[in-house]
């Protein structure tokens, strides 16, 4: 390959807030835009750079000669943990703009080599992650490169954190006092939210529940989307079909959005892409596979709380004789951090009880799980990755929330799409073990299985040939990431 062809290669710098699941969706879109012939710098913070490396083998991110992997300090105090960073401090260092001089300096490198050496194309587009944007399209502007903003949230929880400012407003955020948490303040109706109906104050991205007009997370939200309009596009992890009016809504506000979800969907129609890198900073287990083998199909309950929610120890033990109690067989994956501040302990009574048909593990690959045969239902956070991977694979859901975007998540899950359940934030045993036996045996289960059904179809058709994520994805790459700036 001489010198000129390199050079005329596109070069996409992505990256991602460094959590779990922001990670895994970018990888995801990086994979893709690898596939249609990007080079591609991927840029983790040095601490998941280190985390990767220890779950996935110390060659994992070798990457390949045009899929590069690089990382950047993110100013936090150094830790071993195997553990996700605090959130707080973590969107702090952002806020202070803390990473913006490493990664301008990692862009100007990337830019010299390719001057100095032919096998590194110049960087001609960054796509970052949405929740970034404060630096990131300032250091786009910096070396004069288109940026696209990729939100790896749904369109209605970006719609959510886009309102902050209108809520703040209007005077409903920040709350009076602490009362506003437990006399139904949050239950107010707020009904003009473009594209948007029946929105609790509740159903907002939770970082509004603060008394502190300079919480960090309230400002954060706020911040990550003051700047959207200025990107030369903003792409959301949804399809177009699955939440027509508030992506509407959002079309009439910012210049350019693009639906490209969901994002498996088009890599399962690349069978072998070349970087074979899993998407965990943990170690997954799959010995889980070859026990879900052993069981019929759609038998099983899936339980996974996600990458960031903790409960306590009290909320487990219910968790855990809900479960129980159902007689059902279940998958449950306990992280090592699950619990706040201690260990996840299961009394000895519950072990015995449900060691014939229960399995524990401390992570799994997700995917794998949902779409095998055997698994009926999932019990889950509503975190955005967990949702869309659970409509894709057919599955129905047992909505527990836990913060952020999950509580809007869970909303949409049960009551516009209709493929879900909420089981409510003080858990109680008779109430997991009553609605885990209606999401898997009970006649609302039934409903809810069809519906989801239905969903999987329109997310195949979005992601097929002439589906509307796929038209995008094309549009995206080649009226925006290859456009000349």
């Amino acid at each position: 390959m001489g010198s000129t062809e390199v050079a005329t290669k596109p070069h996409a710098v992505c990256i991602p807030v460094p959590a779990q699941s922001h990670i895994k969706a970018m990888l995801k879109f990086a994979k893709l835009l690898h596939h249609r012939g990007f080079h591609i710098t991927f840029v983790n913070t040095e601490f998941n750079h280190k985390r990767f490396l220890k779950s996935l083998g110390s060659n994992s991110l070798d990457g390949l000669p045009d899929f590069r992997f690089e990382a950047i300090p993110d100013s936090l105090p150094d830790s071993d943990e195997d553990a996700t960073q605090d959130v707080t401090l973590l969107c702090e260092s952002v806020r202070k703009q803390n990473l913006l001089a490493p990664f301008h300096a990692l862009l100007a490198k990337l830019n010299n080599d390719a001057i100095s050496t032919s096998s590194n194309p110049p960087v001609t587009c960054i796509v970052s992650d949405g929740f970034m944007s404060t630096f990131t399209i300032t250091a786009a502007e910096q070396i004069g490169a288109p940026i696209v903003l990729f939100y790896t949230i749904a369109a209605c929880s970006f719609m959510g954190c886009k309102q902050f400012r209108a809520v703040v407003k209007k005077g409903l955020a920040p709350l009076k006092d602490e009362s506003c948490f437990t006399n139904g303040y949050l239950d107010t109706v707020i009904d003009w939210i473009p594209g948007m109906r029946d929105i609790r104050l509740r159903d907002l991205p939770t970082f509004l529940q603060t008394t502190n007009a300079d919480d960090t997370m309230f400002n954060f939200i706020m911040e990550a989307t003051d700047r959207a309009h200025e990107a030369s596009a903003v792409v959301l992890h949804t399809f177009d079909a699955l939440e027509p009016d508030v992506l509407d809504a959002l079309s009439s506000m910012l210049p350019h959005v693009y639906t490209v979800g969901p994002l498996q969907l088009h890599l399962n129609q690349i069978p072998e892409h070349p970087l074979k890198m899993g998407y965990s900073l943990w170690k997954e287990e799959t010995e889980c596979l070859e026990w879900l083998n052993t069981e019929a199909p759609n038998s099983v309950v899936y339980v996974n709380f996600g990458s960031i929610a903790v409960m306590t120890p009290e909320q487990l033990v219910e968790f855990g004789w809900g479960l129980a109690n159902t007689k059902l067989p279940f998958f449950w994956v306990i992280r090592p951090d699950l619990v706040i501040g201690e260990s996840a302990i299961l009394p000895p009574e519950f072990v015995a009880e449900t060691k014939e048909r229960s399995l524990i593990a401390g992570w799994c690959p997700q995917e794998q799980v949902l779409n095998h045969p055997s698994v009926g239902g999932f019990l889950t956070h509503s975190g955005w990755n967990s949702t869309v991977e659970s409509l894709t694979a057919g599955v129905p859901m047992l909505c527990w929330p836990f913060f952020g975007d999950q509580q809007m998540d869970c909303r949409y899950t049960c009551n516009e799409w209709g493929i879900g359940m909420e089981i409510s934030n003080d858990v109680k045993r008779d109430e997991v073990e009553k609605l885990v036996k209606e999401l898997m045996e009970g006649e609302k289960g039934k409903k809810m299985k069809n519906k989801v059904m239905e969903w999987k179809k329109l997310a195949e058709e979005a992601t097929g040939p002439h589906g509307s994520s796929s038209t995008n994805l094309d549009n995206l790459v080649n009226q925006v990431l290859l456009r000349k700036s």
